[in-house]
């Protein structure tokens, strides 16, 4: 592509994003790409970099919010430097595959950014990006949790931990007398207990639970619990009731009698016994479709959302995930790479090494969005107060909770293990086929045996291909 052709579609894009913005206060970014047919990246001739630096671009998703956090933390880095300049390329979460992806078809992919947890494992197999140690001579390695490996290949690693939990209105369960979640895995509820405490915590509009001869499934006005329908959260139900979605190897599909057995178990309890709201599946928002609600005392979501939580206004805090035979968490984390088309990979390699200490991202794990990878941040107690204990937010949730169920546990392998895109490649095509399948199963239109051998063919295509 040419450079004259590259300018006047960015001077396009630029214009057509003014209009958007003007209607549109959510972002104000004038890097945003907005979607597969947007501006690409100029290369790095285009005379956009001050003085005779050489001109990199870094792709990223996010919010409003985290897009001035990112703008901010690269700002630091240019400033740093004298030979490289920086600039951000912000693309929504939903088309961001399908940009880098064009991208790369016309030979012109950016330098560096975010990499999307599911894609990296494929996109290294095919040469999209580049494999890097990005703690090569730092005095410690990340926690094993959060490599992702291929062929037996270090190719990156999170820039923090983030895993499973259960959380919950505690008004509501102040208000029916009940106790509180447990928040360490030697006092985990069993699935059965957790549903229990949902029919308890469930009422109709003649204030009956699922329990009285005259509940009314019809007229719920507050919810006891629910379970993420969204795919890959639904893995981790899955290994906890000895099943698996993928070989240990990421080479095959599983999907095996228990791992299916535990995505119904998670419909029944809207199907069947009623305590949880409909969730369509079609987004990752366990919280945003349970707790945040207002109307559902308890539900599986991420550790991201604490900010959220505050947000609400709903007096909130956090538990153990409830077993369904194994103590179980999936660990992932956003991920940073080195594009696979860079003409500067060492100086990309300086620019992730910088980027991914924990140091640089405390803000973002004051504010929830991740824990840190390295294991000292937890075992040296005045590093361990300074972003828990002193922190307003684990203050909110509660200390001893966050600890229980966040921090005793992210060292502990025999829970926490990699979600599955850490060492499968492809698991958003097989995860694209699956979602439709299992929006039949929430209705109970199928059963989850019946959803999943629908697809299983075209599944095990998608993770072949």
């Amino acid at each position: 592509m040419k450079k004259s052709r590259y300018i006047a579609l960015i001077l396009a894009g630029l214009m057509l994003f003014a209009l958007i913005a003007a209607c549109d206060s959510e972002t104000d970014d004038p890097s945003f790409v907005g979607g597969p047919d947007a501006p690409l990246p100029p290369d790095s001739t285009t005379p956009d970099a001050p003085g005779d630096r050489i001109q990199m671009y870094f792709t990223h998703w996010g919010s409003e919010q985290e897009m001035v956090q990112t703008q901010e933390t690269i700002d630091i880095f240019n400033n740093m430097r004298d030979d490289v300049w920086i600039t951000t390329l912000h693309v929504p979460v939903e088309t961001y595959e399908e940009v880098l992806l064009t991208m790369a078809a016309d030979d012109n992919m950016p330098d560096i950014g975010f990499g999307s947890e599911p894609t990296i494992i494929g996109w290294a197999r095919d040469g999209l990006l580049k494999a890097i140690d990005i703690y090569e001579g730092q005095p410690e390695q990340p926690l094993q949790s959060v490599l992702f490996t291929y062929e037996g290949q270090v190719l990156t690693s999170s820039q923090g931990i983030v895993n499973l939990a259960l959380w919950f209105n505690k008004d509501m369960f102040d208000d029916a007398g009940i106790e509180y979640p447990p928040y360490t895995y030697d006092t985990q509820w069993t699935w059965d207990e957790f549903v229990a405490v949902a029919k308890s915590l469930t009422f109709d509009a003649n204030g009956n639970t699922p329990n009285d001869a005259g509940f009314d499934p019809d007229s719920i006005v507050q919810y006891g619990g629910s379970s993420n329908t969204w795919t890959w959260q639904l893995e981790v139900m899955a290994l906890s009731n000895g099943g698996r979605f993928f070989s240990e190897d990421g080479s095959t599909i599983v999907f095996d009698a228990a791992a299916i057995e535990a995505i119904q178990r998670v419909a029944d309890l809207h199907l069947v016994h009623h305590v949880a709201p409909f969730n369509p599946g079609t987004e990752d928002s366990g919280f945003g479709l349970s707790v945040g609600r207002g109307d559902t005392a308890m539900g599986t979501d991420g550790h991201w959302v604490q900010g959220f939580v505050q947000d609400t206004g709903i007096n909130a805090s956090v538990g153990v995930l409830p077993s369904m035979g194994r103590s179980v968490n999936v660990n992932t984390g956003g991920v940073a790479v080195m594009w696979g088309g860079t003409k500067h990979p060492d100086i990309a390699g300086d620019f992730l090494r910088w980027y991914t200490d924990p140091n640089l991202n405390r803000g973002g794990i004051e504010a929830g969005w991740v824990m840190p990878p390295l294991e000292s941040w937890y075992t040296d107690t005045d590093v361990l107060t300074s972003w828990v204990d002193d922190c307003p937010m684990r203050q909110f949730l509660g200390v001893d909770r966050y600890k229980g169920v966040f921090v005793e546990n992210a060292l502990n392998f025999d829970i926490n293990k990699p979600a599955a895109w850490h060492y499968t490649p492809n698991t958003n095509q097989v995860f694209d086929i699956l979602r439709p399948a299992l929006s039949e199963v929430w209705t109970g239109q199928r059963t989850a045996a019946e959803a999943v051998e629908s697809v299983r063919a075209a599944m095990e295509a998608a993770l072949a291909g």
